[in-house]
């Protein structure tokens, strides 16, 4: 069998690296392992992800799915620590406009992104990748075994990596090694619920976070009209000293963490298994190479506190099949900094994003002062995904002097 791009996963970021590649008339064979629709959490999307979505022509579908409506984000934390990011999108002329994006359950989402990918002339294979295949120091295809138990191999030019978590270049030793990222040392534990009571008019769709303490905090995300997204993400220590099953612990911090989350979730149901995934935050230096590449989560996850993951995925998605793009039709050649152009601009991005939650984590009163004070418009467009400026804007550079104070500080009381 053979193709242009081998994509391994089917979630978003690989769903639209498809329908992307397919617009540059560039065939690809999508890997999924697993049986779609699936469970997934990281239901809430971006403004920017709005903007794409729109841009892509999916808006009738995520309209015709009835997901919910988000137009921002609220963060609990104490009373003048309490701040609220409304979703907006930048006109031609520079002017910040309200708009609006969604919340969505991942396994409808996802579902949608695939059938659409496939409708435009992707083609999915269910599956398990199981190595890389080369002609010398040259990508030549993927060995993938596929749902009968037989093993088939793929050839192609590039391969991208969608895995995830399941970071698959990573695990085949084609990029620098995984390294634990700043927040690292903590677990979220999540489930589903029926019967919160949701916010009125406008505010019943958006995302909020209830902050306790440091790294110590929980999310609430409507899904539909009746379900809705909660978890509890905590240093693992502090999940440890409870010595609790995961079902105790998840009861107990919705009625401790916050008061504003309790009283939405008072009479709630829990109507999934409780879960939990821990030391999700990680990063790879290098996940590019010689005709591969990865994007999303296949690389790099920061910290879920500001909902990014989506995100990530479905730019760095569209960058790199914009990438494959321009090497394929201009016969570049191969080689292993093919790709340098792509990583640079997705660390803009993603070290933008780790500025923004570091400032919050770090100085959460200072970080407060920037959203509600001196640079409304510049956290606005990081909430929304515009990271990839070469020029840090104003309000970047003032939330890079709060974690730089915080560094300093905590180097002399080390000291």
């Amino acid at each position: 069998m053979k193709t242009d791009v081998v994509i391994i996963g089917a979630g978003p970021g690989g769903t639209v690296c498809a329908q992307t590649l397919l617009k540059h008339n560039i065939n690809c064979i999508i890997i999924e392992k697993d049986e779609f629709p699936r469970y997934h959490i990281g239901e809430s999307l971006t403004g920017g992800v709005g903007e794409l979505l729109k841009e892509f022509g999916l808006h009738r579908e995520m309209t015709k799915a009835k997901f919910p409506i988000k137009y921002g984000v609220k963060v609990y934390g104490e009373a003048e620590n309490t701040f609220w990011v409304p979703v907006k999108k930048r006109n031609p002329d520079g002017t910040l406009v309200d708009a609006n994006t969604w919340q969505v359950s991942r396994d409808k989402f996802d579902l949608i992104l695939l059938n659409e990918a496939r409708e435009r002339g992707a083609k999915l294979i269910n599956g398990k990748a199981l190595q890389i295949l080369k002609s010398g120091d040259k990508l030549a295809g993927v060995q993938v075994e596929i749902s009968d138990g037989s093993v088939i191999e793929i050839n192609c030019k590039y391969v991208v990596d969608a895995s995830g978590i399941n970071t698959f270049c990573s695990q085949q030793g084609l990029t620098s090694k995984k390294n634990r990222g700043n927040y690292c040392n903590q677990i979220a534990v999540y489930s589903q619920l029926n019967g919160a009571l949701f916010d009125d008019g406008k505010e019943i769709g958006n995302t909020l976070l209830f902050h306790k303490n440091k790294n110590h905090w929980a999310w609430f995300i409507p899904i539909d009209d009746q379900r809705v997204s909660v978890g509890i993400v905590s240093p693992s220590s502090y999940i440890k000293s409870k010595n609790e099953s995961i079902d105790e612990f998840f009861q107990r911090e919705i009625k401790e963490i916050h008061p504003e989350l309790y009283k939405r979730l008072k009479t709630a149901k829990i109507i999934e298994d409780v879960r939990k995934c821990s030391n999700y935050s990680y990063e790879i230096d290098k996940y590019h190479g010689n005709g591969f590449l990865c994007i999303g989560d296949a690389h790099r996850f920061i910290d879920p506190v500001f909902s990014f993951g989506v995100h990530f995925s479905v730019h760095e998605a569209k960058l790199a099949a914009n990438a494959i793009a321009e090497h394929s039709h201009n016969n570049k050649k191969f080689n292993d900094t093919m790709f340098n152009e792509y990583q640079t601009t997705c660390d803009l991005g993603m070290n933008a994003v780790q500025s923004l939650i570091d400032a919050f984590w770090n100085n959460p009163l200072g970080f407060a002062y920037c959203v509600h004070v001196k640079y409304k418009e510049d956290i606005i467009n990081l909430f929304a995904g515009r990271v990839y400026d070469e020029v840090p804007s104003p309000g970047l550079i003032a939330l890079r002097k709060i974690n730089d104070k915080y560094t300093r500080k905590a180097e002399t009381l080390n000291n």
